[in-house]
C-alpha cells in the first residue's frame, strides 16, 4: 500500500471557536494526506476512502481483509478466527496463526487445529504419540478409551458405550447400579424417582351416605397431593387417601323424628310378623311328621296282625283235612 504523502497543513489551535474565526493569524497548520480523514465510522481513528481504517481507536484492532489486490483495513474488539492480536503502544493488530492452526493464542499456542492436524500439547501435529490417539471429532491427541467404551473424553470418561451396556456418570455398567434404573431407548441409567407425597389435609365432617344425621355411625375421610411421581423402577406413592369411623353427633334429622320412630315400629312389626309366621310353619312341620310317624306304626301293627290271622287260617285248614287208615280203607272220623 502506498500514499502520496502531500505536506501537511500546519492549522493553528484555538481555545474558544469564535477566537477561531476572528483570529485566522493565530491557527496553526499542519500537513493534510489527500483521501485521508479523521471523521471516520466503525471504530477507526483514520481512515481512507481507498484502504479504509488507516488506525483505530484504542483497545480496538486493525484487520486487514484482503479484496482483490487491495487491503481494506477494519477496526475490530477482537481478532477472527485463524488469526491472534497483539498489542504494542503505537497500534494493535491482527496476526495470522501458524497454516496448521484454526485458531490460536499466540504463535506458539494453537487452540484448535485443522482439518488433518491433531492438538497435542499447543501444537498441532500430523500424528500422536503411542500411548494417544487421533480423534477426528475433537482434532486432538486423547487417550485410548476403555474396553468398554465406545467413545470417550481426555480424563477417560465414557461418553459413549459399546451396544449392549449402559453409560451412567461416564462409566459403562452391564447392569445398572443400585439406585438407578435403565432407559433402553438411550442405553443410560438414569436416577431413580421416589414418590414424594405432601402433609394430609383436614378431616371431613362425619357423614353417612352424604348425610351428618339419621344415624348412629359414619365415617371421616381426609386425602393428600402427590408431589412426585415415581419413575418406573422407584418406590410406589403410598396411600394418598383414608377413613375411619365416627359417630354422628345428630343421630335425627330435623323434621324426621317421628318418621323414623314410625319405620322403626314398622320394622319391628315385620320382624315379629315373620317370626311367627317361621314358628307356624315349624309347628307345622312337626306335627306333619308325628302324623307319618303315627302312621308307619299303626301300619306296621296292621301288618302284623294280617300275618296273625294268616297263620291261624292256615292252621285251622291243617286241621280239617281227612286222615287215611293204612289199610287202604276210607277215612277215619
Amino acid at each position: 500500500m502506498q500514499l502520496q504523502l502531500i505536506s501537511f497543513v500546519l492549522i493553528l489551535t484555538c481555545m474558544e471557536y469564535t477566537d477561531c474565526q476572528q483570529q485566522p493569524s493565530r491557527h496553526r497548520q499542519h500537513k493534510q494526506i489527500p483521501g485521508v480523514s479523521s471523521g471516520c465510522q466503525g471504530g477507526c481513528l483514520t481512515c481512507s476512502d481507498y484502504n479504509g481504517c488507516l488506525s483505530c481507536k484504542p483497545r480496538l484492532f486493525i484487520f486487514l481483509e484482503r479484496n482483490g489486490m487491495r487491503q481494506i483495513g477494519v477496526c475490530l474488539p477482537s481478532c477472527p478466527s485463524g488469526f491472534y492480536g497483539t498489542r504494542s503502544p503505537d497500534r494493535n493488530t491482527c496476526t495470522k496463526c501458524r497454516p496448521e492452526c484454526d485458531s490460536c493464542f499466540n504463535k506458539n499456542l494453537c487452540m484448535r487445529c485443522r482439518a488433518g492436524y491433531y492438538l497435542h500439547l499447543g501444537k498441532c501435529q500430523e500424528s500422536c504419540p503411542e500411548s494417544l490417539v487421533c480423534s477426528d471429532t475433537q482434532r486432538e491427541c486423547v487417550p485410548k478409551c476403555p474396553a468398554d467404551c465406545d467413545a470417550c473424553l481426555i480424563n477417560d470418561t465414557c461418553t459413549r458405550c459399546r451396544p449392549g451396556l449402559y453409560l451412567l456418570l461416564g462409566k459403562c455398567h452391564h447392569v445398572c447400579p443400585e439406585e438407578s434404573e435403565p432407559n433402553d431407548k438411550l442405553m443410560e441409567c438414569s436416577l431413580q424417582v421416589h414418590c414424594e407425597v405432601g402433609e394430609w389435609g383436614e378431616w371431613s365432617p362425619c357423614s353417612r351416605s352424604g348425610k351428618t344425621c339419621g344415624f348412629k355411625w359414619g365415617e371421616e375421610t381426609r386425602t393428600r397431593e402427590v408431589v412426585q411421581f415415581p419413575s418406573a423402577y422407584g418406590k410406589p406413592c403410598p396411600p394418598i387417601w383414608e377413613k375411619k369411623e365416627c359417630v354422628l353427633k345428630r343421630r335425627r334429622c330435623p323434621g324426621q323424628g317421628k318418621g323414623r320412630k314410625g319405620e322403626r315400629r314398622g320394622e319391628r312389626r315385620n320382624r315379629d310378623n315373620r317370626r311367627d309366621k317361621d314358628s307356624q310353619d315349624e309347628s307345622r312341620r312337626e306335627r306333619k311328621k308325628d302324623r307319618e310317624r303315627e302312621r308307619g306304626e299303626t301300619g306296621d301293627r296292621e301288618d302284623s296282625e294280617n300275618r296273625n290271622k294268616t297263620e291261624q287260617r292256615r292252621r285251622r285248614g291243617q286241621n280239617r283235612d281227612p286222615v287215611v287208615s293204612p289199610e287202604g280203607g276210607g277215612p277215619t272220623q
